[in-house]
């Protein structure tokens, strides 16, 4: 990436002390410590939800500069892009708290030591500084190949179809699934013995951010996100499969002989999977689905549809209550679908079966299409009941297994997406000339532009971080951080993308304003934000707390 004409210097700012940068950190980490005691004195998440959003977003992002103190200390690019990162998370703080000092239990001269920090870093001749300094992602060479691999592949049979797809709300081409599976996207998280790469290492958890994020910058709805639903079965799978249908689906899903979708949302149930309503009724040889899904994605091109239902009719036992199925159907395009079931000529005495797909319309993400799925007596034969008669009740179980990956793997996305933006826009800026100068020369982009810099690389940084920890069984609190974090971020990167277009930026003709429509369902799915923020952070936050 080349540089900008008239660039500040980098230096205009002192040399990030790392000692201290730890101890603004820490000083932060106390406050908020002291927020989450407050709200269970106020009386918990559900009184003072504003409260308990608030300290979820401010934790998360205090939790990313702090993971970000190791690639500080590897250069002076890296360093400043920390510091620019860690002002701006105080800044965050700043404007939560303003205002609310009392609610949060701060006192008055709360932010006296983080002044002069804040100040130094964020003084615009810094930001500025970074526009063009994105920083090194250090990637050993493993990575770095898998990177590049990914990064190959999206730039040449990703990026070409994105557009037009878009558009036209087309279908993802063949040929990019059957060359998604040539480069082995597809068996990233599938144990070797059963034709994937997944060792059991760092490196499967590692592996799949990486080549997330490159394939997300070619394009997220027909990129990044084409390899999250097989994972999703895969990993459930391999929590709770029985050997015969590991045998049966692992290989196929490595090889994109078998694509999968994902039916666990309702339209009255979304996070609160304990309510879902649709049954599985027993019946000879197998089990009757009965029921509606919802923002089913890929459900048309999908083989099989990975289905979380209700098979003990006590409603009582919430989540105990659920089991997990293989649903085979054929394949179809993204127009809506109509399949039915002869239950006399498959030697059944059951009613027939009908399986309908709407599909619903959307801003962006387009090219999986998302549906509502009505199942009328499907019929599922017994060996597609998810670990067996043992696997009975633990639908629950199994299908978070399957997402375990999902957050960090929607943080990559974020981050990917992010970093096409910031490309886009960098490359406008030095081209658009306003007022007889590239706007790349003004103050005000170069602050944009620098900003965006310091949050791609740092979540980059605490989202490989993570998977590390995940690789170790731990990290679920941290996942669920990043993705918070990342994705509500990646919203004002790509509008602020956007918004150095212009009106361009506005038009169908720059890439830049599918970025920002693609980057606003990153907060809604896998979790949407407030309830990943009360439900999930803010109520982990408490218990660390005792």
């Amino acid at each position: 990436m080349g540089d900008f004409t008239g660039k500040f210097d980098s230096m205009t700012a002192p040399a990030l002390d790392l000692s201290n940068a730890a101890e603004i950190i820490a000083a932060a980490q106390r406050l908020l410590d002291g927020a989450v005691d407050q709200l269970a004195a106020r009386g918990g998440i559900d009184e003072n939800q504003t409260l308990a959003y608030d300290i979820a977003h401010a934790s998360s992002a205090i939790a990313t500069a702090r993971f970000n103190l190791d690639y500080a200390a590897k250069g002076s690019t890296e360093s400043n892009l920390t510091a620019a990162f860690l002002a701006g998370a105080i800044t965050d703080l700043a404007g939560r708290v303003i205002g609310r000092e009392s609610t949060w239990g701060f006192a008055a001269d709360w932010y006296a030591p983080f002044a002069a920090f804040v100040e130094t870093y964020r003084d615009p001749k810094f930001l500025g500084s970074l526009a063009d300094k994105p920083g090194p992602r250090h990637l050993d060479e493993a990575f770095q190949m898998v990177g590049d691999t990914f990064h190959r592949f999206a730039e040449q049979e990703v990026r070409p179809h994105a557009e037009h797809i878009h558009r036209t709300n087309g279908d993802i081409p063949e040929s990019i699934i059957s060359g998604l599976a040539e480069v082995g996207g597809f068996g990233l998280s599938v144990p070797e013995e059963y034709g994937g790469f997944a060792d059991g290492s760092e490196s499967d958890y590692l592996g799949m951010v990486v080549a997330t994020e490159e394939l997300t910058w070619g394009g997220l709805g027909i990129g990044g996100s084409l390899i999250t639903r097989p994972e999703i079965l895969t990993r459930a799978l391999v929590s709770g499969g029985t050997e015969e249908q590991k045998e049966k689906w692992l290989p196929k899903l490595a090889t994109a002989e078998v694509l999968a979708a994902v039916a666990v949302t309702e339209p009255d149930y979304g996070s609160d999977v304990a309510g879902l309503t649709t049954m599985a009724t027993k019946t000879e040889g197998g089990w009757l689905i009965n029921g509606t899904k919802t923002w089913c994605t890929f459900g048309a091109r999908a083989n099989v549809l990975m289905l979380l239902a209700r098979t003990d009719p006590d409603r009582s036992k919430t989540h105990r209550g659920l089991s997990l199925f293989l649903v085979e159907k054929p394949v179809a395009d993204g127009h809506g679908f109509l399949f039915t079931q002869d239950a006399s000529s498959e030697g059944r005495q059951d009613s027939n079966g009908r399986l309908e797909g709407r599909p619903i319309d959307t801003l962006g993400y387009r090219g999986m299409h998302s549906y509502e799925i009505n199942f009328d007596n499907w019929f599922v034969p017994d060996a597609n009941l998810v670990g067996g008669e043992a696997g009975l009740g633990k639908g629950f179980y199994f299908q978070m297994a399957g997402f375990e990956n999902g957050r960090i793997q929607t943080a990559a996305r974020a981050v990917g997406l992010m970093q096409a933006a910031y490309e886009a826009a960098y490359e406008y800026a030095q081209n658009r000339v306003v007022f007889g100068e590239p706007i790349a020369n003004y103050e005000l982009t170069k602050v944009k532009l620098g900003t965006m810099a310091a949050i791609i690389q740092s979540t980059r940084q605490y989202s490989l971080a993570v998977a590390r920890l995940m690789a170790k069984g731990e990290g679920t609190l941290e996942a669920s951080m990043a993705k918070a974090y990342v994705c509500r971020a990646a919203e004002w990167v790509t509008r602020e993308a956007l918004q150095i277009h212009g009106g361009m930026g506005y038009a169908e003709e720059y890439a830049v304003s599918r970025y920002y429509v693609d980057a606003r369902v990153l907060s809604i799915f896998e979790g949407a934000d407030e309830t990943l923020c009360l439900k999930v952070i803010a109520r982990r936050l408490l218990d660390q707390r005792g």
